[in-house]
């Protein structure tokens, strides 16, 4: 018996003139249910089909609600309508097997074994789709695409279970629409063989649909949770860290990179150290480009420092699940974005230093050096609260999630995710770009300016040669400074391309590509001694005195 509600009117001639208010209920051996909100106001059509041609049957109607519902019937002429072709029906048959797909259809239990299949229609109309087989199959259409992790995304046609029967119901499908119709069973665990009869008044095309799984969630069964934009240290060794194990359990590949990050950590402490030495000088912090210099030995250090207690942080909280709940979220919501400070602030101050250059090359014996002192010290003041406030929306939109495991609900998974609406994720991909490319655009322009500005003050003072002459006798001088900020920026890369990756990249299917871009990305942090110090006569000549009185 099939049940439709309709507003206002009912035409047979063309039952598709005004759409029901709801799809056709149809159940071929018991009776239907159906539950719609209705307006006092309003004046409705109820119509009652029984299920096949030529057949006839008596029917009681009972309803229920807030209010007293009167029925009336309606009589209509008979409508003689030329039988649909064999072309309108589609039979289509399969199996659900053990190694078919699973998942969560009631929330409870997530081993429900499902096929897709995808539906096409030539026309616009009401089409039905019932289904036979043994083991009571249960059906749902969604629009477009099926998403395993939330099965009411998309969903455009739901299964009304008429007393644990096979599906069977009718949907207005519209042309060059893709449907999907899900196809799986009542109750959790059942296998076996399965035909879907489709029928309508043009034709409808059923075919296989292979179901593409994405990383677009994290979590089980109904506590999923969307990611946001972007590859995260967390999503790269997520999969990789065995809960409740010690260290030495661990996978080989947690190892390499634990015993990276510590190499990094003392390379990174080394370098920081032998920059602290020669900068402590005061001869050499006469100017700010000095103090710049300074300020970004102790960033740099913090900056790699930050990085391994980030490490540590995600691989310990994945190991140990009985630390605090309140120490693993504050350091979701805190670890993240301290990090990124120091990577930015040293960035920027690597930007101050190639500024300073230029404007000494461009201001010559006019330069001021009480005056650089005092801008520096503001800058350095100052720019740590100007990042911060460009990033503040990161640690309020940081939370912490946890999921019962199936297989234990004692044990959990959690999951720091930054979940950002359309606005402030396109805020957050614009102020990404900013502090990592900017910084060395500036090196890069302050380099150039100073190749050009010294050849062109050269070529004054010098007129018996070209000013071409004098470029490339100020290039091979100066290359370091093109190179470095080139070196610098090809390094900044694999971070800013794998902020911008899709939500639904899974990192475990290239996890050591994800590892080795995530790791070289904070090598800049380490080399503040070798690209400043070491090609300068004047800064290895202090770090020398130094290191010997020391």
């Amino acid at each position: 018996m099939s049940v439709s509600i309709y507003k206002e009117y009912f035409n047979p001639s063309n039952p598709n003139e005004n759409i029901p208010l709801r799809d056709p209920i149809l159940c071929k051996q018991n009776p239907p249910e159906l539950t719609i909100a209705l307006k006092s106001s309003d004046t409705y059509v109820l119509v009652v089909m029984v299920y096949g041609i030529n057949v006839t049957s008596e029917f009681s109607i009972f309803a229920f609600g807030p209010g007293t519902v009167a029925f009336k019937n309606i009589s209509y002429p008979p409508v003689i309508r030329k039988p649909y072709s064999s072309a309108t029906q589609v039979n289509y048959s399969s199996e659900l097997t053990t190694n078919s797909q699973t998942y969560s259809r009631d929330c409870q239990k997530s081993n429900y074994y499902y096929e897709t299949i995808q539906m096409h229609v030539v026309e616009t109309g009401y089409y039905a789709l019932s289904s036979s087989s043994k083991v009571n199959t249960f059906g749902d259409i969604y629009k477009d695409d099926f998403n395993p992790m939330n099965r009411f995304e998309n969903l455009l046609k739901h299964d009304l279970i008429c007393n644990f029967e096979d599906f069977h119901f009718a949907a207005y499908l519209h042309t060059g629409t893709t449907y999907i119709l899900v196809v799986t069973t009542r109750y959790p665990n059942m296998t076996g063989n399965f035909s879907i009869l489709a029928s309508g008044p043009y034709n409808i095309t059923l075919d296989p649909h292979t179901q593409v799984l994405t990383s677009c969630f994290v979590g089980q069964k109904c506590q999923f949770y969307k990611k946001s934009i972007g590859v995260t240290l967390d999503d790269i060794l997520r999969d990789e860290i065995r809960p409740n194990m010690t260290m030495a359990d661990q996978t080989i590949l947690l190892k390499i990179n634990a015993a990276s990050t510590m190499t990094m950590f003392v390379g990174g402490f080394i370098n920081s150290l032998c920059s602290l030495l020669t900068f402590q000088n005061k001869d050499l912090r006469q100017v700010g480009c000095g103090i710049y210099l300074l300020a970004s030995s102790i960033t740099s250090f913090l900056t790699i420092s930050m990085f391994t207690v980030k490490f540590w942080f995600v691989v310990l909280t994945q190991m140990d699940l009985s630390i605090r709940l309140s120490v693993v979220r504050g350091g979701c919501v805190s670890i993240e974005p301290l990090l990124k400070l120091c990577l930015y602030l040293d960035a920027w101050l690597n930007a101050c230093i190639a500024t300073e250059r230029a404007i000494l090359v461009f201001k010559g014996i006019k330069f001021d050096k009480q005056k650089s002192q005092r801008i520096a010290r503001w800058i350095i003041l100052i720019l740590p609260f100007c990042i911060m406030s460009s990033i503040i929306h990161e640690p309020i939109h940081r939370e912490l999630h946890e999921v019962n495991t199936e297989t234990n609900k004692v044990d959990i998974n959690r999951y720091c995710l930054t979940r950002y609406s359309p606005s402030i994720q396109q805020y957050n991909t614009i102020i990404l770009f900013f502090h990592l490319v900017a910084p060395c655009i500036v090196n890069l322009c302050s380099a150039l300016f100073i190749i050009f500005g010294s050849a062109q003050q050269r070529s004054t003072a010098q007129t018996r040669r070209t000013l071409r002459e004098h470029i490339c006798d100020q290039f091979n001088e100066h290359k370091q400074l093109l190179i470095s900020p080139i070196i610098l920026l090809i390094l900044s890369l694999p971070r800013l391309i794998m902020s911008m990756l899709s939500e639904c990249v899974n990192p475990s299917n290239h996890r050591l590509l994800f590892i080795f871009g995530y790791f070289i990305s904070f090598t800049p942090s380490m080399l503040i001694f070798i690209v400043f110090v070491l090609p300068s006569e004047l800064y290895r000549k202090r770090f020398q005195e130094t290191f010997r009185r020391r």
